[in-house]
């Protein structure tokens, strides 16, 4: 496994009314800092519950992953549902520790 991991990430509420978008180098434990922050006013994520894992991309350098980051912020949410939904047509809470072939 290559130890410069990136993933970009989007993120959603129970009611999957909000998505977040972010990048980290350990999404899993990413992942676990949504969790623990959820309902917290200190962040974005916790303010609106994002912590449901719906889609993630892996990448070698941070440089690509930022970009990409970048490039689905400026999207409307119409075109983050249709990315969202070629990987998890059924917007289930996915296991990023089931999916090492993430797209990329």
């Amino acid at each position: 496994m290559n130890p410069h991991r990136y993933s970009l990430y989007i993120i959603t509420n129970p009611t999957k009314t909000v998505l977040y978008t972010g990048v980290t180098n350990d999404l899993v434990t990413r992942l676990q800092q949504h969790c623990q922050n959820r309902g917290s006013a200190a962040t974005f994520a916790g303010t609106y519950h994002c912590y449901q894992l719906m889609y993630f991309e892996h990448y070698q350098q941070v440089d690509q992953a930022i970009a990409r980051e970048k490039e689905i912020k400026g999207w409307t949410r119409a075109k983050k549902d249709a990315l969202i939904y070629q990987l998890n047509p059924d917007w289930q809470v996915l296991d990023p520790l089931l999916w090492e072939d993430a797209p990329q």
